[in-house]
C-alpha cells in the first residue's frame, strides 16, 4: 500500500496536489479533517473534533500559536487542558490521532497532508514524505490572486496558519516542520506547476513502493 505525506506551508496548494497524488496512486487522500472514525473513537462528533483541527480558526494549532495570550494554559507543561474547550487534553486526542493514521497506512494506503505525518509515519516502510514550500512573498501573491484577497490580508493569513501550524510540530513533536532533513522530496509548488508537482511526487512514490 503507498503512502505520502505531504507538509504544505500555507499557499502552496497542498490541498490541490494531496488529492491528485491521491487520485493517481489509487489510495485515500486524508486531509487536515480529523477523519469520522478518530472522532467515532474519542465519542464526539466530527463537527467537534474538526475543532481541534489544526486549520480550524479555532483549532488546536491556533490555540497553541496563541497560548502566549492563554495564561490557563501552560505552553511547556503537562497540562495543556482548557475546561470546556476540548473533550479531553490535547496530547490524548493527538495520541489516538497518530493511531488512526498508522492504522490507516498499513491498512490501505494513502495520501496524508499535514498533522505532521513526516514524523508521525517515519518508520512506515516505503513511505515517501515530502514538503511543499516557498517563500513568504511567493505563497502570499500565490493565497491572495486565489482568494480574491489583497497581498496585505492574505500575508495576514499566511503568517498566522505559519505560526499555527509550526507551534503545532514543535509543541508536539519537538521538531521544525520546515526542516528538509523530514523529508525525501521538498517541491516549491509556487514555481513548479502544480501538475508537474503531482507528476513528480507520483513518480518518486511509485520507484520507492
Amino acid at each position: 500500500m503507498r503512502v505520502v505525506t505531504i507538509s504544505a506551508a500555507y499557499g502552496t496548494a497542498g490541498g490541490h496536489i494531496g488529492p491528485a497524488v491521491a487520485e493517481r496512486l489509487g489510495v485515500p487522500f486524508v486531509d487536515r479533517a480529523i477523519p469520522s472514525a478518530v472522532a467515532k473513537e474519542l465519542g464526539c462528533t466530527l463537527e467537534e473534533a474538526l475543532a481541534h483541527d489544526d486549520r480550524a480558526e479555532h483549532g488546536l494549532g491556533r490555540l497553541l500559536s496563541g497560548a502566549i495570550r492563554l495564561p490557563t494554559v501552560t505552553f511547556g507543561g503537562v497540562d495543556m487542558y482548557v475546561p470546556g474547550a476540548m473533550p479531553l487534553p490535547p496530547e490524548e486526542f493527538v495520541r489516538r490521532t497518530e493511531r488512526m493514521m498508522k492504522e490507516m497506512a498499513l491498512a490501505q494506503g494513502g495520501v496524508f497532508l499535514g498533522r505532521a505525518g513526516a514524523l508521525v509515519l517515519a518508520d512506515h516502510p516505503g513511505a515517501l514524505h515530502v514538503r511543499l514550500d516557498a517563500p513568504l512573498k511567493r505563497r502570499v501573491r500565490q493565497t491572495a490572486t486565489l482568494s480574491g484577497t489583497s497581498e496585505r490580508e492574505a500575508r495576514a493569513v499566511v503568517e498566522d496558519n505559519d505560526r499555527a501550524r509550526t507551534a503545532y510540530v514543535r509543541h508536539f513533536y519537538r521538531a521544525d516542520p520546515g526542516d528538509p532533513c523530514h523529508y525525501h522530496l521538498v517541491l516549491d509548488s509556487t514555481t513548479i506547476p502544480v501538475p508537474a508537482c503531482v507528476d513528480l511526487i507520483v513518480t518518486a512514490a511509485t520507484a520507492l513502493g
